[in-house]
């Protein structure tokens, strides 16, 4: 796909408007995001990401646009799995719910600056070395089978890890937080607050996932504009969904089933690139439905039977044909202003 400099010009203008209304406008003033904010920002991210792919069409036809929407689709549904981690994040940190957008802003900002640079070097090898996307492939196929068998849950502190002993060591940081600063100057040099330890633990986090994520959407295409702007949308968009499923992502049992699926498909695709080319089509057919699948299991299995109901009893009240029934003993309920 040939891209003109306006373009390219359009794209930039566009997300750098986005973001400067998003934090200097709308999120001048830290607040906790309610679950509607988020609504309403993934309704616009989502809105610009299939707005853009429309303008791809009209610019440079169906295939461009087809491999851009499944692109956005690949990058959308593995950066779900984002959102485990970011809940994990905030838990150990003990994030206050007003600066988490802020910490997510920078944190995927410089994240998504690191991403350009591993995507166009990802593009550089592919020109230049074809067999590396084989290296890719068997990643990946890897990568899926790994994330299958792995539990659902995260148990780790994120606190301890050794990123972070070794940060604390080489900077000095506040033993708590400061407001939204991620620096302060005290006694004539520059300290960390615990919320800057908290951004470069997002933009690490964001980069390990960008290893699978990004080799994945080579098997979709080698074009590095695709590449480039289906990522950028897909990671921008990332903060609102967090918002928006932060409290109900662990209820969604199979997505990472559903994700690992996707991989080792994107896997297979990728090493049969010189016997068979899966038609894109195909491609994004295949992943929306894994996909919807793994949703759809999920909320089979979260509504599940319903459960007994139990009658309260009295001392003198029988089962039938059985012994005394035992009274069933009611747990009290402290209010907030017993404390």
């Amino acid at each position: 796909m040939e891209v003109s400099l306006w373009f390219w010009a359009i794209f930039l203008v566009v997300i750098t408007v986005m973001l400067a209304l998003d934090l200097g406008v709308f999120n001048r003033t830290p607040h906790a995001v309610t679950a509607r904010e988020a609504a309403i920002w993934s309704a616009v991210w989502v809105s610009l990401s299939l707005l853009f792919n429309l303008g791809i069409y009209f610019y440079a036809g169906s295939e461009p646009a087809l491999q851009f929407l499944t692109g956005y689709l690949v990058e959308k549904s593995l950066a779900v799995d984002n959102v485990f981690v970011f809940v994990l994040i905030f838990t150990s940190f003990a994030v206050p719910p007003v600066y988490q957008h802020r910490v997510l802003f920078w944190g995927i900002l410089g994240a998504l600056v690191l991403r350009a640079g591993l995507i166009l070097s990802g593009s550089y090898l592919v020109e230049n070395f074809h067999w590396v996307l084989y290296i890719f492939g068997a990643f990946l196929l890897f990568t899926g089978i790994k994330l299958f068998r792995e539990r659902n849950d995260h148990d780790e502190d994120m606190n301890e890890s050794l990123g972070v002993r070794i940060l604390r060591r080489v900077m000095p940081v506040t033993d708590e937080y400061r407001g939204s600063s991620f620096l302060l100057r005290e006694g004539g040099k520059w300290i960390a607050t615990p919320l800057f330890v908290v951004m470069a633990v997002v933009v690490v986090t964001d980069i390990v996932f960008a290893v699978d994520s990004i080799p994945a959407i080579f098997a979709i295409t080698q074009d590095p504009f695709v590449v480039l702007t289906s990522n950028v949308f897909a990671v921008l968009g990332l903060r609102a969904m967090y918002f928006l499923l932060a409290d109900v992502i662990r209820r969604f049992h199979y997505l990472r089933h559903g994700l690992s699926v996707i991989l080792v498909f994107i896997g297979v695709k990728m090493l049969l690139i010189d016997i068979y080319k899966i038609p894109i089509v195909a491609s994004l057919g295949v992943i929306v439905a894994i996909f919807a699948v793994a949703i759809f299991a999920s909320v089979r299995r979260d509504e599940g039977p319903a459960p007994p109901v139990v009658l309260s009893s009295s001392d003198d009240e029988r089962a039938p044909d059985g012994p005394p029934v035992e009274p069933r003993r009611r747990t009290p309920v402290s209010s907030p202003d017993a404390e």
